[in-house]
């Protein structure tokens, strides 16, 4: 009979049957003597600066260092704002984004991605505020507050039809708002019974802030993060997978997670282009 390690192997093998063994690096990427990673350094705890050290940290970062030790190139990083991520890319300004990026067949028309981690729209509140939830359908006929500019909005308004009203309960009351760090007001301030943020954003928060947040059951949706490519960078796209696939196997890709909390939503294999 197969194990279950084997069975995922072997899934991973029909996926990218060489990803385990040293894929080329492009000669043009060899010759500048370095890979051009663009980053946003403004989401912890994938990318983040440290306030004591100004440091660049997180997930991502960590994740991109082993990765060019692996494919024995230095990193040379260019620091973006998020939107500017994708025309960096685009352009060639940059080899590719190390930065948390949800991998969306959308953004599959421009861009290729090696995913990374699994992440999800998470519902939490505070302790005051818990008021004995446990799960999200304790939210039905409660307030919370996500980005509206995010694909958690329209998930979290899918989710209570499918889930609150279409099982004859009150529909969860969604607040669109401006960002991460207005739903973490609207939460603090009252004005929202809960929030939903990125599964791994939150448990930075609850790390940061212990014994004020609470994690509401698992997140309501399930979505890929990954490196994002050009398309026509395939070639490096599947040398940094098989970098990543050659880290789950050593345990450094797991020992990165752990590190910053996130072991829950490490990936069994690394794939190509799977996000939904």
């Amino acid at each position: 009979m197969m194990t279950l390690p084997r069975i995922l192997l072997a899934a991973a093998a029909l996926l990218a049957p060489s990803l385990a063994t040293a894929q080329p690096v492009p000669e043009a990427i060899r010759a500048q003597g370095a890979l051009r990673v663009a980053i946003e350094a403004t989401y912890p705890p994938m990318a983040y600066r440290d306030p004591a050290t100004n440091e660049r940290r997180g997930v991502n970062v960590d994740l991109v260092t082993a990765i060019g030790r692996e494919l024995n190139l230095p990193i040379r990083w260019e620091e973006l704002a998020f939107a500017q991520l994708i025309p960096a890319i685009t352009t060639q300004r940059v080899d590719f984004s190390g930065s948390a990026m949800t991998d969306l067949p959308s953004r599959r028309e421009r861009l290729t991605f090696v995913d990374v981690v699994s992440t999800g729209a998470q519902i939490f509140t505070t302790v005051a505020q818990q008021r004995g939830a446990t799960q999200p359908t304790d939210f039905c006929g409660r307030s919370i507050s996500t980005p509206r500019t995010t694909n958690y909005f329209p998930q979290a308004q899918a989710w209570s039809e499918a889930n609150c009203v279409a099982a004859g309960r009150p529909p969860m009351r969604v607040i669109g708002s401006d960002g991460a760090a207005a739903s973490r007001t609207d939460l603090m301030a009252g004005r929202a019974d809960g929030a939903i943020l990125g599964a791994e954003f939150v448990v930075f928060l609850a790390q940061q802030n212990p014994g004020t947040f609470v994690v509401v059951g698992e997140p309501i949706s399930r979505n890929l993060s990954g490196m994002a490519f050009d398309k026509s960078q395939t070639v490096l796209r599947d040398a940094v997978a098989g970098a990543l696939t050659r880290l789950i196997a050593n345990g450094t890709y797991g020992e990165i997670l752990r590190r910053h909390g996130i072991e829950r939503q490490a990936l069994a294999t690394i794939t190509i282009d799977a996000g939904e």
